[in-house]
């Protein structure tokens, strides 16, 4: 059960972690008391948790860093640049100590380092930087701190932990040492729990502490001590000012230790007993492993009413349609809720690249503002997880490639500073991502000799803007004079398209010579269960995503190709292209079938695709193919009918693309 602890703290400390990232960031934009604050609570949650669970190195580095942020917080130590710079710095240390595991002897030797005792000591100066601090402009001039008083308080406190408190690795002997700090102490003991000896369990936390505390800290101060210890009796009461030297001499005290950091003054509490109140959380923590296993058995429970409903067909018994209607039901709301569950905010992925935007702009000496759009879109779990290497790809590529340095931009009359937009938006099935700088753009002409060079392309070959844009995503290739640590060494936009690949997504480009460059991720919303339309072509069954559906139409007489080589089909005055799977797919039709249109939308466009008939929609669990078949254009898995047969399933938007080359070729030949 401690195990369990520690790596629920572990993940805790990791999600804090990266919240702070961002929140010291959010700091350039201007100093927001609030925020301020939620940083403080951050680094002080990551220190009692750290101290708690065995994480002592970290929690002493933590107290350094929170002991700055207090005069922060206090508003003697103004927010700029390098404090910021020193503020991730000491973040990223934190990391660190939290990937090393517990303490040991590799977490002592990287506290004893160099480079970990240079950013204590330069966030212990900040501290010391006090008595500057009466120059210095408090956060919020009209609520001014009250400066701490004199007179010290007395406090009665009565703490009686959880009976499994030890089994989930709380230290209440810690919890006694961090009261010391804020004063004197005198502590008795609660024996009263405690049974005989041969009932004792000693993972059983049987104690209860009585403490009389002398401090000039605030109540505020006392309950941030025990703010993790949960499920706990903890009354707090404010006392007469006594002296607590004969009561120390009977009691086994605390040694007290001088105030280590600036307290903040709170508002006075009530007078009496204040009982802590118990902490609820409504969401739980669940390893992804276990929502795999989870969709897993719902792909297999989906085949399996797919089955059921085959047999309903073929008995044609009411009472037995019944049921299957009602387990259809059920399945559909099990897996839209198991779904939901999968489906996490691509915020998550698109808050880490501000830190790497700020980094790579510094490095490279360049003005680059990041501006995120759609965060809320939500996408599969397993996508958000694979998405963020190809996305640091593109960004590095446009800051580094796209745009320029602050004194062409403006010599070109541009403003100094770029922009990289980062945004997402659904389409469909499918979840759009995109890249865009208002940068130089591509460099088509130096694209091309670059690929004639190395032999990806004939010298007098003709291809258009879009072929070649594509060719920066070959294994190896870079238009780079110059090997950096940044790129150059075209291994880049190649791990990019072999992500998107294996995701069974796309890649759109679109750039304006001196105006910037767009690149479009073209990703499925869930790799796992869709929703699709069966349709016949010949014997062969085949799936549609029913999110790319629009409508459903027969073939009328009054469709036929066009001389640009396009199949046209006229829908409510709309002449709408149509494409027949039977030639794109090479599979015999059925020739007696009264045939069938499905009309899709993709990029924008409604596109017809012809099949015999239209067998109906129903739930559909997405098995990828095999290496031999996964990159064949216009597939995007395959799925079990309820009749044991297979039946694959079109990727609408990679069959029209495909289909879209050769009659360019065509309509470049017909001009010709």
């Amino acid at each position: 059960m401690l195990q369990q602890a520690i790596e629920a703290f572990v993940q805790e400390a990791g999600e804090i972690l990266a919240g702070l990232e961002n929140s010291i960031l959010a700091l350039e934009d201007g100093t927001d008391p609030a925020l301020v604050d939620e940083i403080f609570r951050g680094l002080h949650t990551v220190k009692g948790s750290g101290g708690m669970f065995g994480y002592t190195c970290l929690s002493r580095f933590t107290h350094h860093f929170e002991s700055a942020f207090d005069l922060v917080r206090s508003g003697q130590l103004r927010v700029d640049p390098p404090l910021i710079d020193l503020c991730l710095a000491a973040r990223d240390v934190m990391c660190e100590f939290i990937a090393l595991g517990g303490d040991g002897p590799v977490s002592e030797d990287l506290l004893a380092s160099e480079r970990i005792a240079n950013m204590i000591a330069a966030l212990s100066a900040l501290t010391a930087a006090a008595p500057d601090a009466q120059a210095v402009k408090p956060l919020v001039e009209e609520e001014a701190l009250p400066e701490p008083e004199s007179t010290e308080r007395s406090y009665s406190i009565e703490f009686r932990p959880d009976a499994n408190a030890l089994r989930n690795g709380m230290r209440p002997d810690l919890l006694m040492a961090e009261l010391g700090e804020l004063g004197t102490t005198a502590i008795h003991y609660d024996t009263t729990a405690i049974p005989r000896l041969d009932e004792l369990d000693p993972t059983e936390a049987l104690l209860g502490w009585q403490v009389t505390l002398r401090t000039q800290s605030s109540r505020a101060a006392i309950e941030e001590v025990f703010i993790f210890a949960d499920d706990a009796d903890l009354v707090i009461a404010e006392t007469a000012p006594a002296p607590v030297a004969a009561e120390a001499e009977a009691a086994l005290p605390v040694a007290p230790v001088p105030a280590a950091r600036l307290a903040r003054a709170d508002a006075p509490a009530a007078p009496g007993p204040t009982p802590r109140k118990e902490a609820k959380s409504d969401s739980i923590r669940v390893t992804s492993s276990r929502l795999d296993d989870m969709m897993d058995s719902l792909g297999e429970l989906v085949i399996a009413q797919a089955r059921l409903d085959a047999v309903a067909q073929r008995f044609d018994d009411p009472a037995l349609e019944s049921v299957v209607e009602e387990m259809a039901r059920l399945v559909i709301g099990l897996r839209d809720a198991t779904l939901s569950i999968r489906m996490l905010p691509i915020e998550n992925v698109f808050a880490k690249f501000k830190r790497v935007v700020r980094d790579l702009a510094a490095e490279l000496g360049k003005e680059v503002h990041l501006v995120t759009e759609g965060g809320e879109t939500e996408v599969d779990k397993n996508v958000i997880d694979r998405i963020g290497d190809p996305l640091v790809h593109m960004i590095r590529n446009s800051i580094d490639h796209g745009l320029e340095t602050a004194d062409e931009r403006e010599a070109a009359g541009k403003p100094r500073t770029g922009t990289v937009r980062l945004s997402a938006r659904q389409e469909g099935g499918e979840i759009l991502v995109s890249i865009e700088d208002n940068g130089r753009g591509l460099n088509t002409e130096a694209i091309r000799n670059r690929a004639i060079e190395r032999g990806l392309i004939a010298a007098d070959a003709v291809h258009s803007e879009r072929e070649l844009h594509h060719l920066i995503f070959e294994p190896g290739f870079s238009t780079a004079a110059v090997v950096s640590a940044v790129s150059g060494r075209g291994v880049g936009m190649d791990a990019v398209k072999t992500t998107i690949d294996a995701l069974g997504g796309t890649i759109d480009v679109l750039s304006r010579n001196g105006r910037g460059s767009r690149i479009t991720l073209r990703l499925p919303v869930t790799m796992a269960i869709i929703d699709g339309l069966r349709v016949k072509l010949g014997p062969q069954v085949y799936v549609i995503p029913l999110s790319s559906v629009e409508e459903c139409v027969e073939l009328g007489d009054n469709a036929g190709a066009r001389r640009s080589g396009r199949s046209l089909l006229e829908i409510r005055n709309e002449m709408v292209p149509f494409l027949e799977l039977e030639k794109l797919f090479c599979q015999p039709g059925d020739p007696q079938a009264r045939r069938r249109v499905v009309v899709v939308r993709v990029d924008g466009t409604r596109v017809g695709l012809v099949v015999d008939d239209i067998l109906g929609q129903g739930q559909t669990v997405i098995k990828s193919l095999s290496s031999f078949h996964s990159g064949l254009p216009g597939l995007g898995g395959a799925t079990i009918l309820g009749d044991g047969r297979v039946a694959l399933i079109v990727d609408v938007a990679t069959l029209i693309r495909s289909a879209e080359v050769p009659r360019a070729e065509t309509v470049r030949r017909v001009a010709a």
